[in-house]
């Protein structure tokens, strides 16, 4: 067999050196990676046993063992742990450019574009590598290039940067890449993006001018009751008006003083319901309960639950079409969603296809899903699964437009509201007083 000598890294960085029989090169980096070792090079040996390899002359090396020894520099500094060092980055330089939800969009349409001429991910990833701006996402990148060269899926490196890239995103990636349809996972992945941005910015269009002037009564409100009430009261009792302030103007004031003198009486009871709060979810029971309020919650609830499911069905479809059975698909693609409480839908389901029961039971049983979802699936169970659930997506994405329709609409009724009360309350408690002032009546009283 032929004889190689190879240099490799292990995972703790260090490089170590050997010389093996195997049958092929092939077959030798196979060994390599079983055994946790990164190659860096591997040379051949010739038949007669003696290295390819000219002897070097003194104090001169070739371009080619400067490279190696460039490279294996390379793989030393990056197969330090990732947690380790992905800390280092964030301490070591706090001021490194921020990846944007914008510079994950263009890196998937620009992969998913490339994955759709054919280019394999290592060639894809080093062309976006070469065009990509930000320094910190090209650095992300190039790890991520780093372990698919040496034979991990993009999913593994993209779990130790869940800042960057969402738990969604990564486990689309995911399925598409332990499905063999990594291609048709960005394009879900490019289209969730976009919803996301899409959604975020019609949410922000309705909450940030309100919110702004929310806020800007709410100043009003406090700063003309501690500066005008005292003013107003100091002119009447100079002149000896019988004249009051209105009685909500001073008891408004009157809180207020109280506030500032024990106030911190509410920031501690604010701070353990905060705290009660937070310590509960972070519970098992707690986290469900919560997830199970996402879902039940007013005008946002069915919203979230049509997104996840959608999402779901999506990953189910993408490896029904690839030949996966139907418990395998529900097993490779339950964490899509996140939530706890589609999390054990999907689990019950898988259950019930074990024991020889309807997997569609756990989801009709919850009453999240609308009748005609679930119909559609039963439907699909007896004809074609894989053709209805294209058909219930498309059903789904019309829903989910409604709903988005929906929110946009009641969104601001809610916040006008709010905004109203506030300043219905900042024109009785500051603006009424003030205009009573400017009318002079108070001037009658005081010559009583």
């Amino acid at each position: 067999m032929p004889i190689y000598i190879y240099k490799a890294a292990t995972k703790n960085g260090q490089v170590v050196r050997n010389r093996v029989e195997e049958v092929n090169r092939f077959m030798l980096l196979r060994r390599l990676k079983n055994n946790d070792l990164l190659p860096i090079s591997v040379t051949q040996v010739n038949a007669r046993g003696s290295k390819t390899i000219k002897k070097q002359k003194k104090n001169v090396e070739s371009s080619s063992s400067i490279l190696k020894s460039i490279r294996s520099k390379e793989i030393e500094k990056r197969m330090m742990s990732r947690k380790e060092r992905i800390k280092a980055k964030l301490f070591s330089n706090v001021t490194s450019a921020k990846i944007t939800q914008k510079d994950l969009v263009i890196f998937t349409q620009d992969f998913y574009l490339l994955k759709k001429a054919n280019f394999n991910n290592i060639h894809a990833l080093t062309t976006i590598i070469e065009s990509t701006q930000n320094p910190s996402l090209k650095g992300i990148l190039e790890d991520i290039l780093l372990g698919v060269e040496a034979g991990e899926n993009m999913y593994t490196t993209m779990e130790y940067y869940e800042g960057v890239f969402p738990p969604i995103y990564i486990n689309m990636i995911k399925v598409g890449e332990l499905s063999g349809s990594l291609t048709r996972a960005l394009e879900q992945a490019v289209k969730y993006l976009d919803d996301s941005m899409e959604l975020t910015r019609k949410i922000k269009s309705v909450l940030v001018p309100n919110l702004v002037m929310f806020f800007g009564l709410l100043v009003l409100l406090i700063g003309g009751t501690v500066i005008a009430v005292p003013f107003l009261q100091g002119v009447l009792d100079s002149v000896g008006s019988q004249d009051q302030l209105p009685k909500i103007t001073l008891w408004f004031a009157d809180f207020l003083d109280r506030l500032a003198a024990h106030w911190y009486i509410p920031v501690l009871v604010i701070l353990a319901i905060v705290s009660g709060v937070y310590f509960y979810i972070r519970t098992p029971q707690g986290k469900y309960n919560f997830h199970y309020f996402k879902y039940r919650m007013p005008v946002f609830g069915r919203l979230i639950y049509a997104l996840d499911f959608t999402r779901l069905m999506r990953a189910v479809l993408l490896n029904l079409q690839n030949g996966m059975r139907l418990q395998d698909s529900l097993e490779t693609s339950k964490n899509i969603a996140t939530n706890l409480v589609m999390l054990s839908l999907v689990e019950s389901s898988i259950n019930n296809i074990l024991i020889g029961q309807s997997w569609i039971e756990p989801f009709e049983k919850a009453g999240f899903s609308a009748p005609m979802a679930i119909e559609m699936l039963k439907i699909g169970m007896q004809t074609d699964l894989s053709e209805m659930i294209q058909k219930l997506l498309d059903y789904m994405d019309i829903e989910i437009e409604e709903s988005m329709k929906r929110i946009t609409k009641v969104l601001p009724q809610i916040v006008y509201v709010i905004v109203g009360i506030l300043l219905i309350f900042v024109t009785v408690v500051v603006l009424v007083p003030l205009i009573q002032m400017y009318m002079g009546t108070w001037l009658f009283s005081a010559y009583l």
